[in-house]
């Protein structure tokens, strides 16, 4: 009695989802950690800089910029080997912070601010512009991509540290344009009460807030579980209305954020 050697389909379908792919095997979610041991893993590599990958972390920076469609693609390949779309790796806020404090020092010549508002306006920029507003931001994400996003109740929640990261991604490009570059004319031209000044004003926060509003839309879209994120995109036209409106009507941007920094750290 002869016995057949071939494989069924089913083990040949197995054996080819194990070959197939270029990456590891996913980790099994029955041994995932929690969400309170990844975040103590995560605020303890604070104050272990030999662990932390800066250059990595500063080729993100750079990539979110010129093709941030590359930087979510490592996102993905960390779910397919960490199961978490989330950094474990403080060095990209490290160095966003980094970038925030010689922005601010900029900001305050411009401003003219004395030592102790400058470090007033530092702290202000860094825990409640960024790090304060992004929470905020992260947790409306959150609960609205968990919500009402996801295909069906039973896929896996989106996590908070993930939400968190993509604001930390949208915010960077925003940061650069209208913290760093836009300094350099503001008081020559961007000050100044002519149209090109609000126009070239207004242009640097039509850039950011587009920067903005695209990455975040990627952040979500990377995740294959979710449903209508293209509706993200739907802010890009009211942003370009906004744009067109405050050119018209006169409203420079810039001043007002100017005078809104200035003021606050009075």
């Amino acid at each position: 009695m002869k016995y057949s050697t071939s494989p069924t389909p089913s083990t040949s379908a197995s054996f080819l989802s194990r070959t197939a792919s270029p990456l590891p095997t996913p980790v099994n979610f029955s041994t995932c950690q929690s969400a309170t041991s990844k975040s103590y893993k995560y605020l303890r590599r604070f104050i272990k800089f030999d662990q932390m990958d800066f250059e990595f972390a500063l080729w993100q920076m750079i990539y979110l910029f010129i093709s941030p469609q590359k930087v979510y693609r490592n996102f993905n390949y960390r779910k397919q080997t960490k199961s978490q779309f989330a950094r474990d790796d403080p060095a990209f806020l490290v160095l966003l912070v980094i970038c925030l404090c010689l922005t601010s020092i900029g900001f305050s010549w411009v401003l003219h601010l004395g030592i102790g508002q400058s470090i007033f306006f530092l702290f202000y920029v860094v825990f409640v512009d960024c790090i304060l507003a992004g929470m905020i931001v992260a947790t409306v994400l959150w609960v609205i991509t968990n919500k009402y996003m996801r295909e069906t109740c039973t896929d896996s929640d989106i996590e908070w540290g993930y939400a968190f990261d993509v604001h930390l991604n949208a915010f960077f490009p925003p940061l650069l344009l209208l913290h760093f570059f836009q300094l350099f004319f503001y008081n020559a031209l961007i000050s100044q009460d002519w149209f090109i000044s609000r126009f070239i004003g207004n242009s640097f926060w039509l850039l950011a807030l587009g920067y903005y509003i695209y990455i975040t839309f990627l952040g979500y879209n990377v995740i294959p579980h979710l449903k209508n994120v293209r509706i993200i995109l739907a802010f890009l036209p009211i942003l370009f209305l906004f744009y067109v409106i405050t050119l018209i009507i006169g409203w420079n941007l810039s001043i007002t954020l100017m005078n809104f920094y200035h003021y606050r750290v009075l």
